[in-house]
């Protein structure tokens, strides 16, 4: 069933009623440190993997580990989250994450390592379509018929917001504190990992007393009707997605954007920590991590905006950024110093920043509140099936012939997305 949307009330903070002010700022502050929490070690997770003797390619299957169990889980727990509650299922992903930093600070064996990518793709299955729907569908209760694309792009900010200032100290600490790590059997990039678990269970704290939820039944017998409607609900998400053409071509541009663009987000820092001195290399490789989530903010804040441009048209929108991306990610691999590269970067990742919600408003218009946390898991796991592949095709490519050549690739894959948003634009308009 398609659910039409009257024509919503432009978006003022200031105008909202309280409560929904406040249902905002708690959702971004704990979008803020969940987020914070993954950027210490964003910045840093491909130097410390090849500071445990992992090539690009061992690297990309690590990736590939935490992408393939996010798929397998991405559904099921999304429906749990519609059957039980979001909180306890979030809840149970900070969880995941706490034991995955855990594993990774134990070894430096690959296949220990693959343990904790599986426990990262366990926490992602879990977070995903859990507090977002809670969000959105709260917002939606407290401000009716109000435009939530602003609302959202907030959010997004905060998210964005979190992991730069993530990156800057995850980037920061191996350079200020890695000589102490050493001296204490640790790895140089491991202070970084140990800080996020400090972090992790600050937001497991938030997550629990600030985040309000009408509590549902959690008893035995809830919990396994929980389980076993999860096989209908995927059915009923899945020929959702299957017949109305507007989710099926924005989940197959969405595959493709994370499948072209997936491998520059992981494997950047790897290319450009040749053309850094090594004393600070650490250092710059943060700062520059979190220009990059800072550019996301600023394209997400951007986005409303340039939506307006296009008379809030999204699937426009979001075919002008895709084809943006396509031409940016050519010349982000034609760069040959640290200056030009983060010129190119800095503009590719406002742009990537601003395709986020013009494609969430796009998906939330399409379902209902039943499935609405079904259908955002299965957003998620076709844009893993997307990146995974991306991972091991530029891996093994880069392994072979040159970085710079595989992203090449993978922005004619952008070409092709843009494509199809293009499609989904014209048959919107019609």
């Amino acid at each position: 069933m398609i659910v039409t949307m009257p024509a919503d009330i432009a978006f003022s903070f200031h105008q909202l009623p309280r409560v929904a002010q406040r249902h905002i700022r708690v959702f971004q502050v704990q979008q803020f440190l969940d987020r914070f929490a993954m950027g210490l070690t964003v910045a840093v997770v491909a130097l410390a993997l090849i500071d445990r003797d992992m090539d690009l390619f061992q690297i990309s299957l690590l990736f590939g580990v935490y992408a393939v169990t996010t798929m397998a889980m991405e559904l099921p727990f999304g429906g749990l989250a519609d059957t039980i509650g979001r909180k306890p299922v979030f809840l149970s992903a900070v969880v995941a994450s706490l034991i995955s930093l855990l594993i990774f600070l134990s070894s430096r064996d690959f296949y220990v390592l693959a343990l904790s990518f599986a426990f990262i793709g366990f926490g992602r299955a879990l977070r995903s379509g859990t507090l977002d729907a809670w969000f959105v569908e709260t917002f939606k209760v407290m401000a009716p018929n109000v435009d939530i694309q602003p609302a959202l792009a907030k959010a997004q900010w905060a998210n964005a917001m979190g992991l730069a200032f993530g990156a800057i100290c995850g980037g920061l600490l191996p350079d200020a504190f890695g000589d102490i790590a050493v001296d204490h059997g640790f790895g140089v990039y491991d202070i970084s990992y140990v800080a996020s678990l400090i972090m992790m269970t600050v937001l497991l704290c938030f997550t629990l007393f600030a985040i309000r939820e009408e509590p549902r039944p959690l008893n035995p017998k809830a919990l396994r009707q929980g389980f076993t409607s999860v096989p209908a609900v995927i059915k009923d998400a899945g020929l959702l997605a299957l017949k109305h053409p507007t989710l099926s071509m924005l989940l197959l541009a969405l595959a493709l954007v994370l499948m072209a663009t997936n491998p520059v987000e992981v494997l950047w820092p790897t290319h450009v920590k040749s053309m850094l001195k090594a004393d600070y290399a650490n250092t710059t490789i943060g700062v520059l991590t979190a220009a990059y989530f800072f550019a996301i903010a600023f394209g997400a804040a951007l986005s409303p905006r340039i939506n307006r441009m296009f008379n809030r048209r999204n699937a426009v929108s979001l075919c002008v950024a895709i084809a943006c991306l396509a031409a940016l990610q050519i010349a982000l691999a034609l760069q040959g110093d640290i200056v030009g590269f983060v010129g190119v970067f800095l503009v590719f990742s406002v742009v990537l920043g601003a395709t986020e919600t013009p494609a969430s408003s796009i998906l939330h218009a399409c379902v209902e509140n039943h499935q609405r946390s079904t259908l955002l898991s299965l957003r998620s796991l076709v844009q893993q099936l997307g990146g995974a592949i991306g991972l091991i095709v530029v891996g093994g490519l880069a392994e072979r012939h040159s970085l710079p050549l595989a992203w090449i690739g993978g922005a004619c894959v952008l070409i092709i997305a843009a494509v199809f948003t293009g499609l989904l634009a014209k048959r919107l308009r019609r």
